[in-house]
């Protein structure tokens, strides 16, 4: 499992939210790319350290909620201190509404 994961859940429509394109990146730089399972997981999403800093997981929502989207794209800014500790992103998601929380 790599030091970032991520998992999406539609809140609507009580599911997990598969097929969403995710990136993470550090200071404008794409690490790591994946597309959530059918589980709406993404397992492997880069590197297993990662330097201390600031990264951003950016969620293609429109690929899910389809191209009216009222948030067509959703970016979650967090930081790392700890470069070898798991970090887990999940995204609570629905048409007009979207939350986040540190996962374990």
């Amino acid at each position: 499992m790599s030091l970032v994961t991520t998992h999406v859940l539609d809140t609507a429509a009580g599911k997990p939210a598969a097929g969403i394109p995710v990136r993470l990146e550090h200071e404008a730089t794409l690490l790591a790319q994946g597309v959530t399972d059918a589980d709406g997981r993404i397992r492997d999403l880069g590197p297993d350290t990662l330097e201390p800093g600031r990264y951003r997981l950016v969620f293609d929502t429109a690929a899910h909620l389809g191209p009216e989207a009222f948030f067509p794209e959703v970016t979650i800014a967090f930081r790392i201190s700890d470069g070898t500790a798991h970090h887990h992103v999940p995204v609570l998601l629905s048409p007009f509404a979207y939350s986040t929380y540190r996962g374990s």
